[in-house]
């Protein structure tokens, strides 16, 4: 089975016996890569990388999951894997059927190429205001985008509720469910905390990442916390996200103002893997879009590392978590994605002097700004 497959450390990831005493190579000769069968098995075993310039700059050791490396470009390329091949176990979909979702994007490229993958059809809802690129990969990926206008998780037009109606009135059709569906959670249970824990061999204090769906966030910290309590965990939100309120509250109020221009985090309403695990959370941390951006460029500026917002804004987290625990710490993070997808927006001047995020940065960041 591909997902028991991708989960047995196929690439024979070298552990770190302690973050002080690994060898940093650049380039891994003892490491060799697996030989897998087919898309699926690709999955996982990704690498954790130590940010030197950030970990320099809290005297805490700062890695971050690089899951840019999964076959599809994502972290969500593990939770698609455990939606479809867990629902194939529960006989929930056969083949010839159609896979539906509602996705910001990188679910909906993950399902997509899963899908293809194993002969399904494959049908995304995704928010009109998502970047033009995920919507584009998606279709060359042969699956069906359906664009809908963003309208708040209670409204039945919303993107989610369109997408479980239209699998409903279909034969053989599976709606994969991402933000309630704990599957998700089981994936980053069973393979990404796993090999966190093996990577760095138990030696973590704190993680640290925002909340799509909540699924990484959730298994990660559940796993954590199961091995060792007195790992913290902290969630991060963007402006606009109802988990920062929820947490800092004890769950008593999900409220926001603001948005943000991040994409697939923030949302305005608790979803099901973050409900089932923020009785766990020792905090949260709310990061403002410049901050993010401001870290964005210096992952390139300092690191050669080019990543998305998600992504940056998990590292401002892990800064911010680094000063909570004791200096030497471990505080590991995520990279959800590359920054591939967002050059129209992120690296594009315009865009940012649009929403009062380029004027503000260091004179030497600004060259990363590089579209027009």
């Amino acid at each position: 089975m591909s997902l028991l497959h991708s989960a047995a450390s196929l690439r024979s990831v070298a552990s770190l016996r302690s973050a002080t005493a690994v060898r940093y190579l650049s380039y891994n000769f003892d490491l060799t890569p697996a030989v897998t069968d087919g898309f699926a098995g690709a999955v996982g075993n990704t690498p954790l990388i130590r940010l030197r310039s950030v970990s320099e700059e809290t005297g805490a050791n700062i890695f971050a999951k690089a899951e840019w490396m999964n076959p599809g470009g994502s972290v969500k390329d593990r939770a698609a894997l455990w939606l479809l091949e867990k629902a194939e176990e529960r006989g929930e979909i056969r083949p010839g059927g159609t896979v539906v979702e509602g996705s910001a994007g990188n679910t909906g490229i993950a399902l997509a190429h899963m899908a293809r993958a194993k002969g399904y059809h494959c049908v995304i809802y995704m928010p009109d205001t998502m970047a033009p690129f995920k919507m584009q990969t998606v279709r060359m990926l042969g699956a069906e985008v359906r664009p809908v206008p963003v309208v708040p998780f209670a409204d039945p037009m919303n993107f989610n509720h369109q997408a479980e109606r239209y699998a409903k009135s279909l034969d053989n059709a599976l709606y994969t469910n991402q933000f309630f569906n704990l599957d998700n959670r089981q994936a980053h249970m069973d393979s990404t905390a796993t090999e966190i824990w093996k990577q760095l061999n138990g030696k973590v204090d704190a993680f640290t990442c925002s909340s799509g769906s909540g699924g990484t966030w959730s298994g990660v910290t559940h796993f954590l916390k199961d091995k060792n309590p007195n790992i913290k965990s902290y969630l991060a939100s963007p402006p606009g996200d109802s988990v920062y309120p929820f947490v800092k509250s004890g769950g008593i109020s999900i409220d926001v103002d603001g948005e943000s221009v991040t994409e697939g985090i923030g949302q305005h309403y608790i979803t099901g893997n973050v409900a089932s695990d923020v009785k766990l959370a020792d905090g949260a941390f709310f990061i403002p879009d410049k901050e993010t951006i401001t870290m964005l460029f210096r992952l390139i500026d300092e690191e050669g590392i080019f990543v998305g917002s998600t992504a940056a804004l998990n590292i401002v987290a892990a800064t911010k978590a680094a000063k909570k625990v004791p200096a030497g710490s471990n505080v590991v993070t995520i990279f959800t994605d590359s920054g591939h997808k967002y050059a129209t927006k992120y690296f594009s001047k315009s865009f940012l002097q649009e929403h009062d995020l380029y004027d503000f940065l260091p004179e030497h960041l600004k060259k990363y700004a590089a579209m027009p």
